[in-house]
Formats: structure tokens, C-alpha cells, sequence
């Protein structure tokens, strides 16, 4: 199982999990960072330094954040369909667009929190 960020990060990018990654899988997005769920080797670093706690492997997700495994995953996959595999996040690579449905995922979470909360 990868590693995902999570809603948190979105518009943070404090981006030090970047500098702690030794494969480079984690690339910018216009609001977040995001993990690419291939490229990811699994060592944890990036989980032991986000500042603001957005990173958890793919299979420790609550439930109502599990839209973002997702999310990470979407984000790299092409028109074609096909994920894309760019080799490694460096900081002279423009941002990724955001996956389409980033801006309703904090509802959304909120939303599953509630349902799950009573």
C-alpha cells in the first residue's frame, strides 16, 4: 500500500516531505502535493516529518478520507487512461493540476465524519 496525503495538506504545501522521500514520488500539485501510488517504495519517511500530519499509508485511511487514496492515485492518470509514470518529482517541474475533485473533498470527508459520528 502507498502512502497518501491527505485534505490537510491542501493549501499548506509545506513541502518538507519532499526533501525526506528518496525515490522523489512526491510532486506538487496547484494546492497539494500527492504521492504517486507506483513510484512510492513505502519507507514512511514523508509520514514521520508532515508538519501537519496529512500523510498516512493507503490502508490505515479512516474511512471518510479514504476519497483521497483515490485522489492520489486519479491525479496520475493521463487522458488515455493510463497512469503515467514521470520518475521523480524535482522542484524545476511546474505543479500538477489538481484532481477535479479536490475542492469537494474537505465536504465531503466532513460530511462521512458526521454520518459515521451519529
Amino acid at each position: 500500500m502507498a502512502l497518501v496525503i491527505q485534505g490537510r495538506c491542501i493549501d499548506v504545501k509545506d513541502g518538507i516531505c519532499t526533501t525526506s522521500c528518496p525515490v522523489d514520488c512526491i510532486y506538487e500539485g496547484e494546492r497539494m502535493f500527492y504521492i504517486h501510488p507506483t513510484e512510492c517504495i513505502e519507507c514512511g519517511m514523508c509520514e514521520s516529518i508532515c508538519p501537519v500530519d496529512a500523510i498516512r499509508y493507503e490502508d490505515e485511511l479512516d474511512p471518510e478520507n479514504a476519497i483521497f487514496a483515490r485522489i492520489n492515485r486519479e491525479v496520475f492518470i493521463n487522458e488515455a487512461g493510463e497512469m503515467e509514470e514521470p520518475g521523480g518529482w524535482s522542484r524545476a517541474m511546474a505543479p500538477r493540476p489538481d484532481h477535479p475533485d479536490l475542492p469537494a473533498a474537505p465536504r465531503l470527508v466532513m460530511q462521512a465524519t458526521r454520518r459515521r459520528i451519529g
